[in-house]
């Protein structure tokens, strides 16, 4: 009795997955670059809450705007406006700053001036209205975001605090939000077949060049010298 051998073709990864798997393991690298919180100071530990205040209370709407003024495909529109209409809803800004002030981290001049050149390149590069790019960009935010709130929530209670809120309601609702940002990924791609023209992780490099700079105390120190100079 022969046997007959099965073979099963696998198709070649797609756009999709090939680009979520480079944004997973993106976001991976970042996680595993950051310090242990049981080896910081108060100061740093402060100095990074701080950092992270300044950047995301001000400017994660701003950006999200811009993804949504930069999308053409309906669908695209409907899951950003969702997250919008969420974060004002539930003015996610405001839980931001109940955080820092809870944790004794409010962000100073120095703070502000440790990200500015950092933030600056994101924000121009929003400004482009890529949308492809930027929604690229807006995942893995949010992907990044859903893994880093435990760690914030770390440093938060090295620093006394009790006050959760931010850090409990982002590391649920933003697994949910990368989800639908890759599927608003899909639908703009497939809109525009020139898309993948170009460096489209020029807005994913941009902003974790500024996580690190919120993050690591000799990348912010060395940030905001050269902020002075100019």
């Amino acid at each position: 009795m022969s046997t007959a051998t099965l073979t099963i073709e696998v198709p070649p990864p797609t756009f999709q997955t090939s680009i979520q798997h480079d944004v997973e393991a993106a976001i991976n690298a970042l996680m595993a670059s950051l310090p242990n919180p049981a080896d910081l100071s108060a100061d740093q530990r402060r100095g990074i809450i701080a950092r992270y205040t300044a950047v995301l209370e001000g400017n994660f709407i701003y950006w999200m705007t811009g993804a949504f003024l930069a999308v053409k495909t309906e669908p695209a529109r409907e899951i950003i406006l969702d997250n919008l209409h969420e974060e004002v809803r539930d003015s996610h800004p405001h839980m931001m700053r109940k955080f820092a002030m809870a944790a004794h981290a409010l962000p100073t001049d120095a703070d502000a001036t440790a990200v500015y050149h950092d933030l600056t390149n994101m924000r121009l590069f929003i400004g482009r209205l890529s949308s492809v790019r930027i929604v690229l960009t807006m995942a893995f935010f949010e992907g990044f975001i859903q893994k880093f709130m435990a760690y914030l929530a770390d440093l938060a209670k090295r620093q006394g605090s009790t006050e959760m809120e931010y850090t409990d309601v982002h590391g649920v609702c933003d697994i949910a939000h990368t989800d639908g940002l890759f599927r608003a990924l899909k639908a703009e791609t497939a809109a525009d077949p020139t898309s993948d023209d170009g460096d489209q992780f020029e807005g994913v490099n941009l902003l974790r060049t500024l996580i690190q700079t919120i993050v690591h105390p000799a990348g912010a120190e060395k940030t905001l010298a050269k902020s002075a100079a100019n």
